[in-house]
């Protein structure tokens, strides 16, 4: 894990929403990532992603840097020198046992982007895999938002600026009638090319959600696991209680 240096412009919010939080969107198709939750590097890269462009703003408010050094493999010193970033009342770093809160307050969230930035921690199954990968794949270069500058064709109005455009670059939208500034956003196509490539990007953003889906229910792996032992033992117990039934029942006529 390697510290990012781009945390200076980290100060967007991923979610940061305006009034339109709760519309259904636009109906714009939903793009589906490959989610693994058991591919442990993909976490790990994920929680970096996390960690140095989003948790200025946004907290995983249900999490402890520890959990997620347990299940993802990674030693707490190294959690500690490369995933802690905020500091406490003190001044002083936080300890890997604590819980990953922004440093950001509500007030302050709320004067920089009129909208508090959301806890993600129940995100990705509140909103889905499928619409995190598409929202954070899907902004483009709206300069009539001022001290925003974009815009997102899943979420019209979001608060939160592009804070990926480095990576991605800037995006312009494709319009339904190319000949009406104002006609309906349909797509986005590449602007400026980025720091990464198209596939590079694509495997960031897929990284992040796949984090943020183990986030939402980091026993989902357990779970699932416990779950096929427990079908196993009701398919065998059925079985033995229909043998015994008939045992039972054989002399009743």
């Amino acid at each position: 894990m390697i510290k990012a240096t781009t945390l200076a412009i980290a100060g967007a919010a991923m979610l940061g929403l305006s009034s339109l939080a709760h519309a259904a969107g636009t109906g714009y198709a939903l793009q589906s990532p490959n989610i693994d939750v058991g591919n442990e590097r993909s976490l790990q890269r994920g929680a970096r992603t996390f960690v140095n462009h989003c948790m200025t703003c946004h907290s995983l408010g249900f999490m402890r840097y520890s959990r997620v050094a347990e299940d993802l493999g990674i030693p707490p010193k190294m959690v500690e020198d490369n995933l802690i970033f905020a500091v406490d009342d003190a001044g002083k770093s936080l300890k890997v046992t604590s819980m990953m809160d922004s440093a950001m307050s509500t007030e302050y969230g709320k004067q920089a982007f009129g909208v508090a930035p959301p806890d993600l921690s129940l995100t990705a199954r509140s909103r889905g895999e499928a619409w995190l990968y598409t929202y954070l794949k899907s902004f483009y270069v709206d300069e009539s938002r001022t001290g925003v500058g974009s815009n997102n064709t899943v979420l019209k109005g979001s608060a939160m600026p592009n804070v990926f455009w480095q990576l991605q670059g800037h995006q312009s939208p494709v319009l339904k009638d190319p000949n009406d500034p104002k006609s309906e956003v349909i797509g986005v196509e590449p602007l400026t090319a980025g720091t990464q490539s198209a596939e590079e990007f694509d495997k960031t953003v897929t990284d992040l959600v796949n984090f943020l889906s183990y986030a939402a229910e980091p026993g989902q792996e357990r779970r699932r696991s416990i779950g096929m032992w427990v079908l196993l033992f009701m398919f065998v117990f059925t079985g033995l209680a229909w043998v015994l039934k008939k045992e039972y029942w054989r002399d009743v006529h």
